[in-house]
């Protein structure tokens, strides 16, 4: 028994022991690994060239993902790169006005993006340009809106065997109502807004007259304004253009390209060093020193501090309560409140790429920043997004920025509630109850058994009521009579460039912009802009990375790739709950 204890102590001591010295290699990992992640960079070398390598998935903030790599390899693919929007303009901007940078090459490849937010990197780049700098862009194949944003470039180059796509855009829905009517279930409906379209795919087969007047409007909006800045850029017209598109570029032979002067040369990419040099106008011995993004994004240019500060405040993704790798309403109700409160804050931009959500959520958001406009200016930046709950978080600011193909609006409200009564038929299943008053049983009935006359009538009444909260929240915040903001409601999406035609925004420009129009709005001549909410750092990020919530979302990122995209948007749509206020589509490149 004497041996026991002893060898059971041992045991027990050597776990012990043994726990310790992985727990602190673990914390020595992880802080090795931050270090690493928070290492900048003082100098770049002379001849510098930053290098935007445009693949992946742009999103407006760049943020850690310890472990993209380790969960894409167990499923036998590559990570799927992440570029934040925040970092490429900042990197230009450090670009622009390090002496030792002499350009910027654009890397082709497919970035994954809205194309507000193209044209905001796009505008960026023509700024970089004003300095006397080169751009110039390479790619294997070009995928049309890739080929819109390289345009920019001084040199366009394209692999020899290569595949340019020009040919114009389309817009295509899926109708599940076959479908529905199959297994029995009907989506019962209640709405405000003829153009408020987010449910036709549940009850018809094919656009209404009104969301296809309305698709082919905002399409063409954005088809033509990238016509005409590519026709600026390569000194084509735009006529010239759209019969290129006609001919259905991405299959013409690469020498077609030249001779049409969509690109400059047809080249290999162990040429393009060479091309590059000639840019810069740098002899073929000399060395170009090639900046990586993630290598730009730790360079810290030395710059004075300022006490003053701008706040630009991110509202990102789908409109919740609480929850979700969206807007979460009652944590962006607290960064608002904590930027109201800092005295440093002169003035707030409030970025929105949204398309919306829960119309009480954004109601919420509403509420938090009309109280921060009585403190400070506040102007709204729109990206990609900023339609129905999108708007109704923007429709308050002091002034409303946009760009040309930004897609907003869409103001407007509804309701679907699905009617499994034919589908509990086809399975067998009956069910029987007792209530105590008339409408005891109203939420199980309309899913179980439809709606009665009554019940629909209760909840269009309730739909009518935010909508006409939304529409007052709109027509004071514009300064327009309620009948002004009706007439141009209705659930309709517009570009940002339509939007300012009918006041429901105010200028057209990226962030920059705003951040400019919030600076002469607070009298600040110098200031320094600060980012809410705070990033999180990389250890705070790994450590959330651990809940199984996070995990799974992992491994569907890992396991689906570019395609994640499509399968969050699936999963909001299944987690809504109460009245609506989103955009009824997403533009996919």
């Amino acid at each position: 028994m004497k041996q026991f204890f002893k060898y059971t102590f041992a045991t027990i001591l050597g776990v012990f022991v043994f726990s310790v010295i992985v727990f602190f290699l673990f914390m020595g990992i992880i802080g090795s690994l931050a270090s690493m992640s928070e290492a900048t960079t003082s100098e770049l070398k002379p001849n510098s060239v930053y290098v935007l390598d445009l693949t992946g998935t742009l999103q407006e903030r760049s943020e850690d993902d310890p472990f993209a790599e380790v969960f894409a390899g167990t499923m036998g693919n590559s990570a799927v790169a992440t570029k934040g929007l925040d970092d490429v303009l900042a990197n230009i901007r450090k670009a622009k006005n390090d002496a030792n940078v002499i350009g910027i090459y654009l890397k082709g490849g497919q970035l994954n993006s809205g194309y507000a937010s193209k044209k905001e990197i796009r505008d960026a780049l023509l700024d970089f340009k004003t300095s006397g700098k080169f751009v110039a862009a390479y790619a294997d194949n070009y995928g049309q809106a890739n080929y819109y944003l390289a345009t920019v470039a001084d040199t366009l180059l394209m692999n020899a065997q290569g595949m340019l796509d020009w040919r114009g855009m389309y817009s295509e829905l899926e109708f599940y109502k076959n479908t529905l009517d199959k297994l029995g279930i009907e989506m019962q409906i209640v709405k405000v807004g003829t153009y408020k379209s987010a449910v036709e795919p549940y009850v018809n087969t094919k656009m209404s007259d009104a969301n296809r007047e309305q698709i082919e409007t905002y399409l063409h909006s954005i088809w033509d304004n990238m016509v005409v800045e590519v026709s600026t850029s390569r000194g084509l017209s735009s006529v010239q253009l759209n019969e290129y598109a006609d001919e259905m570029m991405a299959f013409q032979e690469p020498e077609k390209y030249v001779q049409y002067g969509l690109v400059d040369a047809l080249v290999y990419e162990d040429q393009v060093e060479g091309a590059i040099k000639a840019c810069a106008g740098l002899d073929s011995t000399a060395t170009v020193n090639f900046v990586k993004h993630g290598a730009m994004c730790k360079f810290v240019p030395k710059q004075k501090y300022q006490k003053e500060k701008i706040a630009v405040i991110y509202a990102t993704g789908g409109i919740q309560v609480e929850g979700g790798d969206g807007i979460n309403s009652k944590s962006l109700v607290k960064t608002i409140d904590d930027v109201a409160a800092d005295e440093s804050v002169k003035s707030v931009v409030l970025r929105v790429n949204s398309p919306g959500g829960s119309a009480y959520a954004s109601e919420q958001i509403w509420r938090s920043l009309v109280q921060l406009k009585t403190r400070k200016p506040l102007i709204v930046s729109m990206g990609d997004y900023a339609a129905s709950g999108g708007y109704y978080i923007s429709c308050m600011a002091d002034s409303i920025v946009a760009q040309p193909n930004t897609l907003t609006g869409s103001i407007g409200i509804f309701g679907t509630v699905p009617n499994v009564s034919g589908l509990m038929k086809k399975v067998g299943l009956t069910f029987d109850g007792v209530q105590t008053n008339k409408m005891s049983n109203m939420e199980t009935n309309m899913v179980l058994r439809g709606m009665s006359s009554d019940e629909r009538a209760l909840m269009q009444a309730y739909v009518n009521r935010g909508y006409e909260l939304f529409v007052k929240r709109c027509a004071d915040g514009r300064g327009m009579s309620v009948d002004a903001i009706k007439a141009i409601a209705e659930g309709r999406v517009w570009t940002g460039e339509d939007a300012l035609e009918i006041g429901l925004v105010d200028e057209i420009g990226g962030l920059q912009r705003a951040v400019e129009i919030a600076a002469d709005c607070a009298g600040l001549s110098t200031y320094r802009v600060a980012e809410y909410p705070a990033k999180k750092d990389f250890v705070t990020k790994m450590l959330e990375s651990m809940n199984t919530e996070a995990l799974a979302d992992k491994i569907a990122r890992a396991r689906f790739g570019e395609q994640y995209d499509m399968l969050r948007r699936i999963r909001e749509a299944t987690e809504t709950q109460g009245l609506q206020a989103v955009m009824p589509f997403v533009i996919i490149n």
